[in-house]
């Protein structure tokens, strides 16, 4: 139990750690009704086992011995009213005693007297079984708490584990932080179907197909491992998006589902980043006598988003215009270079060097495409 719980109980007071405590059940009230009873006829057999001259007793001590066991019973049914929350033990407890005081100080009756010890210890009898069956009640009321608990808990473990489940499909093609963000503010709403303006890049090695046919596979899965890690590890750090992976290649995309205030200029930083941090693969498999490089191509506009494939396997992606000049670009552009589009261009044509490659045509494309080499960025970001 923490100490914050500990704060919520109620204080404990002298009257909990009395009594109720040791003495549950309503075992209280007979001890003050039984006690009442011996100290009344306990000295009449006492005086006939021994014989009246050799055992006598104080009638008027005797006589406060009894009310006051008798009084020290209605305290118990008073107390005890509180955990079962019944007055007829109380009422007949209290009505026993005033017959036992009428009894003993205004008209003696033995009848009244008997009557009198009827009226307590049934009182202590009503008030023991009021008390089990505020056990009962109360041990129902807990174990339904506990069924809700316990059925809480379940649809809270469901949900934990479909969140889980989703957390994990998002992250193959989300940055762990931006699926996070999705599942946590309820924002899946944003993987539906629509329309935004992005800036997608296209990266994929070169001279990867002749590789393949003269390396062993299982050293190739190493290049593909470390090429995806590296580049998924810079695109986790940009916010971006991947949009799928084949083999060598990939798509990321910027400004959707987490919207981006430069969405180029980010593409454009990501791209300069990957030329950057593979120059350790590049020089380790020219050494080995293979020379790989890789090419970039990067374009902006307006494309439709949404998931695509079945349940359990689907990709979060972009499809459009956009996307098909972003692909050729990345065909067309030579080792170590970063192509794009005149759209992409004028974005951020204040903060990057780039030369003009002129018109080209691109596959699938129906107009000639104005592209830009990227050299360099400039240092500011506003």
């Amino acid at each position: 139990m923490t100490e914050r719980d500990t704060a919520r109980l109620p204080a404990e007071t002298s009257e909990d750690r009395g009594f109720k405590l040791v003495l549950p059940f309503g075992a209280l009230a007979f001890i003050g009704a039984l006690g009442s009873l011996v100290a009344c006829y306990g000295v009449l057999l006492a005086e006939t086992l021994s014989g009246p001259q050799s055992f006598t007793v104080n009638p008027h001590l005797q006589a406060a011995v009894m009310c006051g066991l008798g009084l020290f019973a209605v305290y118990a049914l008073w107390r005890d009213r509180k955990e079962h929350e019944r007055l007829l033990p109380l009422a007949v407890g209290a009505t026993g005693v005033a017959v036992l005081i009428f009894a003993m100080y205004v008209h003696y009756d033995f009848d009244l007297e008997a009557l009198a010890y009827v009226l307590l210890v049934g009182s202590a009898l009503l008030n023991q079984n009021a008390m089990v069956g505020s056990l009962y009640r109360t041990v129902q009321r807990q174990a339904l708490q506990i069924r809700d608990f316990n059925q809480n808990l379940e649809d809270k473990v469901q949900r934990q584990v479909r969140e889980i489940e989703r957390l994990g499909r998002l992250k193959g093609f989300l940055a762990p932080q931006v699926a996070e963000l999705v599942i946590a503010e309820g924002k899946e709403a944003l993987l539906d179907s629509h329309r935004r303006y992005i800036a997608c890049l296209f990266c994929d090695i070169r001279n990867f197909t002749s590789l393949s046919e003269n390396v062993e596979p299982e050293e190739i899965i190493l290049l593909l491992r470390a090429y995806h890690e590296r580049i998924g590890s810079l695109v986790s750090k940009r916010h971006g998006t991947i949009g799928y992976r084949a083999g060598d290649g990939l798509m990321v995309f910027f400004n959707d589902p987490i919207p981006c205030e430069q969405p180029v200029l980010d593409a454009v930083e990501l791209a300069l980043e990957i030329q950057e941090v593979l120059q350790d693969l590049r020089e380790h498999w020219r050494r080995l006598g293979h020379s790989i490089g890789i090419g970039i191509g990067i374009a902006s506009g307006y494309a439709t988003l949404g998931l695509v494939g079945n349940q359990g396997r689907a990709d979060y992606t972009a499809i459009g215009n956009v996307v098909n000049i972003a692909s050729r670009l990345c065909d067309q552009a030579k080792d170590g270079e970063t192509l794009i589009d005149q759209h992409a261009y004028l974005d951020v044509e204040g903060q990057i060097e780039a030369r003009a490659c002129g018109a080209r045509s691109l596959k699938g494309v129906g107009n000639p495409v104005e592209t830009y080499s990227v050299a360099e960025l400039h240092d500011s970001r506003p």
